[in-house]
């Protein structure tokens, strides 16, 4: 994924450029471009590395012109270079575009541009959106119908904005997400309002299908076959005001410690919604839950008390895997789709098979004015905030908090779902903080593989467990079934191990001790996460008791994402932004 933004203003723009990249460096941060316009000219500067040390280097923020786009890059075609980064420049240099997605069939495409004597300067797929927009451009065409026959070209999934010479910007989106600022004389196209937020609120959010122009005169907004349409103004309510990390060194740590209020936040719905998205559950013959990377752990939460306390068939499906499954999918299906962002590029297909297929689709989002959201038939949110650190945190235990509340609401109480008790108990898990900071200085130098252990409903918190010291420490870690230990994982276990086990005092306590002392015999150390001491551990972190054993899996996953983030220091990673690794996957 990649972040975009273009700004038309009555003031120079490379600053305000410069500060919304930044913004949503999240979504990319491979390298990083500018290209503005003056006097009637097009300028670009690009580099590799994150917006802080190309503007540093190049002195992006100094650029002149009151027209302007910008780019933080996710590499998917071409390696990470000065030359791949955006903005791309057409051979003339009167057209400059940033593009988010992949132009499947760009291979061809430039086939046939090179044929006409353009020459291309980068690997990219994005590139060929420039030289498309020049061939029709530059034969008499006018911007609109340019970018009528460019997009009806392209094959794939984007949003792309392109700078003019004469000082128009024009964008269009397919698949991707591409949203309209509009303050007072200035204009802003970008891939996340994050991208203006700052600036102002009110929104025109595009569909499917929608182009922009954008000049002095205003936003006109016309379809792909040029007929005009009418999109209203939103003003945008997501909470924005702490996108900064304040006291904390890095938003992951900052992130973690909102969970005391975030878990409770997810839970204040509107009560017409939340007693629809109930309502289309219980109704349901067929329910599939469906979400990608931690997303998708909370879909295997919700499967396994959904069908444990509703008595229904709840199936998790990976959101990659979805379209391999879609033979149970028909009118009486309901699709639950899970995603922090609205935008992961699996989830909408998933969610667009579906329909196709008659389904109802719910969601449980963060960012309200998402693609998912605004395509689902009930949408809720789990009100987060902004999530900037690339690993999700908040937006996993929101995830689940909700889902708890859901649940507990339709089986009439039977969970025992209390968001006062869970707030204390996170609050309780945090000040431990430092002691587990001492915990990875002392137990994890040189060791590269890291098993969590989980039975249960504890299953999908050791593979959540084991993703974020991935994406952070980018270490080996693998979560396990308990049960599955001597069926091939055993294997694995000798002094150079070491093995978390999720053992609270529930249901699952003494067969997860049998499963401890099995490891223990091969040699690795075992560090246990519970609220029960024990001899069989080398190292604890004690957890505090819960009278209903189900919320364990919002406690245990604390200590575990303080873990994955000291581990992540230790080895000199910035947890802010892992390597290869965007906030969400807009290309599949």
């Amino acid at each position: 994924m990649c972040s975009i933004i273009g700004i038309l203003s009555k003031d120079i723009v490379a600053p305000a450029l410069v500060e919304s990249l930044k913004r949503m460096e999240y979504r990319g941060y491979d390298s990083v471009g500018i290209a503005t316009l003056s006097t009637n000219k097009i300028s670009v500067r690009k580099g590799i590395g994150k917006v802080g040390q190309v503007n540093s280097s190049l002195n992006l923020a100094g650029m002149e012109g009151f027209v302007g786009i910008g780019h933080t890059r996710w590499a998917t075609h071409g390696g990470v270079t000065e030359y791949n980064a955006h903005p791309h420049s057409c051979c003339t240099n009167n057209i400059a575009v940033v593009h988010n997605g992949i132009i499947e069939n760009y291979l061809s495409l430039k086939e046939e541009l090179v044929k006409k004597g353009h020459i291309f300067r980068s690997e990219t797929d994005s590139e060929v959106i420039a030289h498309l927009l020049e061939e029709y451009y530059n034969t008499g065409k006018d911007i609109k119908r340019a970018m009528m026959e460019t997009v009806n070209q392209l094959e794939g999934s984007y949003a792309f904005v392109a700078m003019f010479a004469n000082g128009t910007l024009s964008c269009a989106r397919l698949d991707e997400p591409l949203v309209i600022g509009i303050s007072d004389n200035t204009y802003y196209a970008s891939s996340d309002v994050l991208g203006f937020l700052q600036y102002t609120d009110q929104a025109i959010f595009l569909d499917n299908r929608d182009m922009a122009i954008i000049d002095k005169a205003g936003v006109s907004i016309v379809n792909f076959s040029g007929e005009p349409g009418t999109r209203s103004i939103t003003k945008v309510a997501w909470e924005l005001a702490d996108a900064n990390k304040g006291e904390f060194a890095h938003y992951t740590i900052k992130e973690i410690f909102e969970q005391r209020i975030s878990v409770k936040a997810a839970t204040y719905q509107d009560e017409h919604k939340i007693k629809t998205f109930c309502d289309s559950i219980v109704s349901a013959n067929n329910i599939l839950v469906t979400g990608s990377g931690s997303s998708y752990h909370t879909s295997l939460i919700i499967s396994m008390m959904g069908s444990r306390f509703l008595k229904k068939r709840f199936e998790p499906v990976m959101a990659s895997e979805f379209q391999y499954n879609m033979d149970s999918i028909d009118k009486d299906t309901v699709i639950m789709a899970i995603s922090q962002s609205g935008e992961t590029a699996d989830v909408l297909s998933a969610t667009k098979l579906a329909r196709e297929a008659g389904a109802k689709i719910l969601s449980i989002v963060n960012v309200q004015t998402s693609s998912l959201a605004r395509t689902a038939d009930v949408s809720l949110s789990i009100k987060s905030g902004p999530e900037i650190g690339v690993a999700a945190t908040k937006s996993f235990t929101g995830q689940v908090s909700l889902a708890y509340a859901i649940l507990d609401r339709i089986s009439g109480g039977k969970i025992g779902f209390d968001r006062e008790v869970i707030s204390d108990k996170i609050s309780k898990m945090l000040a431990q903080q430092e002691s587990i900071e001492r915990l990875v200085n002392i137990t994890m130098p040189k060791v590269n593989d890291i098993y969590l252990l989980g039975r249960s409903i504890h299953f999908p918190i050791a593979l959540e467990g084991a993703l974020k010291m991935k994406e952070l420490a980018y270490v080996h870690a693998e979560g396990i079934a308990a049960g599955e230990l001597k069926h091939g994982p055993l294997a694995l276990m000798d002094k150079n191990a070491v093995v978390f086990v999720l053992n609270p005092d529930d249901r699952t306590y003494s067969d997860m001790l049998s499963s401890a002392y099995q490891v223990k015999a091969r040699g690795a150390k075992i560090i246990g996460i519970s609220n029960v001491p024990n001899d069989i551990y080398d190292a604890m972190i004690e957890i505090p008791k819960i009278d209903n054993d189900l919320l364990y899996p919002l406690i245990e996953i604390i200590p575990l994402q303080l873990f994955s983030y000291y581990l992540a220091l230790q080895n000199n990673a910035n947890p802010d932004f892992p390597r290869n690794l965007a906030k969400s996957v807009t290309v599949r």
